[in-house]
């Protein structure tokens, strides 16, 4: 991820995070969220419009 980052890159990591009950795991989703590169997201649909208004 930090390369994502070094390069100036996004990506989406698309999918049903509901099944996860770690909570280290959802704090860094939440933080991730938080950022302008790497994004948690349900669907495929959420991310091209998270990528739409970043542009």
């Amino acid at each position: 991820m930090q390369k994502f980052v070094n390069y100036q890159m996004k990506a989406a990591i698309v999918g049903d995070f509901s099944g996860y009950s770690s909570q280290s795991l959802k704090d860094f989703m939440y933080e991730t969220n938080k950022g302008s590169h790497i994004f948690f997201l349900p669907t495929e649909q959420s991310a091209i419009e998270k990528f739409s208004k970043l542009s």
